[in-house]
Parts: C-alpha cells; structure tokens; sequence
C-alpha cells in the first residue's frame, strides 16, 4: 500500500506550501542518492519527490485530499514544457493561500540551493546541479492507481476489458488482459501505462485493483470453489445423484444415502485453475430443506415413517 504523502514529508494536512517546500528541502538533502549510500536511500529520495510533486500543486493536492493517490495521478501530466537551465514545473494557483503564484520552478536549482552551488542568480551552474537536473529530467512519470470490477467468473477464467484511463491530461482507451485465478484485492501493474513523464523520462505505470463480484451460486476460498446443494429429506435418506453446476458445465454429484445437512462432499479438480496448472476442487455444501407445505397425507405419512425411526436424540445429554 502507498505511504501517505503527508507522512513521507512530515508534514501536518493543514501545513502551507512553505512548510510543504521546506521538509522536501530537507528530506531531499538526507536522502540524495549522491549524498546518502544507504541501500534505501534512492526509494526514499523517490517517495519524497512524488510527495511533493501532488502536495506542492494546489490541484492535485485538492484531489488528494479528497481521492487519494487515485484523484492525485488521476490527470497527472507534464507542463508546458522545459526551459533554459534544467526541468520547469508550471504551479497554478487555483484560489486560496499558500499556492504558488504561477512561477515556472527549476528543479535543479533547488539542489544547487541545497548542496551548496552558486544558485539560480549566478551566472553558471556546478556539476552537481547539472546531474541533478539530468535525473530529474530522466525520472520516471508517476503510476496511476484505478480500481475495476469484475465478475466471478472473469476473475476466475481470466479475460479481457476496456477501460477509459484519465492520463497525461486526456482520457484514454487500453484493453487490459485479466489473468486466469486473480483473487479479489489483487492488484495488476502495467508497465508503461501511467502518467508521462515530466521530463524525458519514461512513463508511469498503471496500477489496477482488481475488486471480484459476487457470484449468486459459487464462493471462492483460493482455488476451492464452494456451492450450497439444497435436497429433499427423501434424498438424504435414500441417496440420490444431482446434476451440479461447475465452472466448466455440468458434473454429476452422487449424494450417498444416509448424508446429514453441512456434509461436504467434494469433485476433485473442478475448481479454479492457476497459470501453472494447479487446479483446486469443487466443493458441495449439503443442505436438507424440510417441506413447509404437507398434504394432511403427507403429514399422516411422515408421522407413520417417525414412530419407526430410530430416536437420534437417544442417550446423554436428551432424555
């Protein structure tokens, strides 16, 4: 799960974009690859710059708040393009304190700032500010988070949708391969598919959480597939065979004579296939139902065939 942006930078939800800009000035000089070698500090230098990336932008901020990393890369895209000196950044204030008043922002002249070059009025720029920009420039664009639905059986046998994605400021198409055996909650990456790049660097990609539908006979428990099988009292009594739904078609289900309601019986094999050809099993969840409706018959019939059974309830702790 994504860490919250307000936390990466230590910043409360109601901090200014001053307070915003100084933690990022501060965590970027901690964790600059070229400044920390500890094994996570790229990961966290890139956390930190996608934080401030959504909080210092007053749109993506507002659609964060209320969306979360969804609403954040949802319309995520490059501004009008680079300048002299490095990577621009175009902030607009869209109303309200604290925003940026539509200043073109160099990337790069924030690292000259922190690492101790001559800065953005002198009139060259260190090495280390240049590579800085070099990076910025080559970073990666930001994923794009979505959730879909699909039903049961798609999540089980895999297939094919087309989805409308919100990406590099327009709406587009893309047809996506769901995978055979996904589980609810799965989540599906697809590289290349996220919002472009701010610079020159390769996009973002697409990250899809897979929610799977109901289905109104089968549940699912990892490659088990799992179905309620009402019969009569006669059926459970005498035996009887049942023509049982599956996932593939039809199956017979032979239910012996004597089964008790909750019984599971099981068809090996008829359950959910994995990619590597594991295959689970179907399982038949017994359930007796008892007539609510008798004939005066029926009930005289029924009562003749309880005087002869045996009492189940014989012994401790029924009297």
């Amino acid at each position: 799960m994504k860490k919250d942006y307000y936390e990466i930078l230590g910043v409360p939800r109601s901090a200014d974009a001053a307070a915003i800009k100084a933690a990022y000035r501060k965590l970027a000089r901690r964790y600059h690859p070229d400044v920390n070698k500890d094994a996570d500090a790229s990961q966290r230098f890139a956390e930190v710059q996608e934080a401030y990336d959504v909080l210092s932008d007053e749109e993506r901020r507002r659609a964060y708040d209320q969306f979360g990393h969804a609403g954040a890369h949802a319309g995520a895209g490059p501004g009008p393009g680079a300048g002299p000196g490095g990577m621009h950044y175009t902030w607009s204030n869209v109303g309200g304190a604290g925003g940026f008043q539509g200043e073109d922002f160099d990337v790069g002249s924030i690292f000259e700032d922190l690492f101790g070059a001559r800065g953005p009025r002198s009139t060259g720029h260190s090495g280390f500010g240049r590579a800085a920009r070099g990076r910025a420039a080559a970073a990666r664009g930001a994923d794009i988070t979505e959730d879909i639905t699909v039903d049961f059986l798609e999540a089980v046998k895999g297939g094919r949708k087309t989805l409308r994605i919100r990406r590099g400021g327009s709406t587009q198409t893309i047809d996506v391969t769901i995978p055979r055996a996904v589980k609810d909650g799965a989540r599906l990456r697809i590289k290349g598919s996220g919002a472009p790049s701010t610079g020159s660097g390769p996009p973002g990609d697409l990250i899809l959480r897979i929610h799977v539908r109901p289905h109104p006979w089968f549940t699912r428990d990892d490659l088990d597939i799992s179905i309620d099988v009402p019969i009569t009292i006669a059926e459970a009594a005498l035996g009887t065979s049942i023509d049982l739904p599956t996932l593939s078609g039809a199956a017979t289900l032979k239910v012996p004579a004597g089964v008790d309601s909750g019984r599971r019986l099981r068809l090996k094999g008829q359950g959910v296939q994995e990619p590597d050809g594991r295959t689970g099993d179907l399982l038949a969840h017994i359930r007796i139902v008892a007539p609510h409706e008798l004939t005066e018959a029926q009930q005289n019939a029924l009562r003749e065939l309880g005087r002869d059974l045996p009492n189940p309830r014989r012994g401790s702790p029924w009297t």
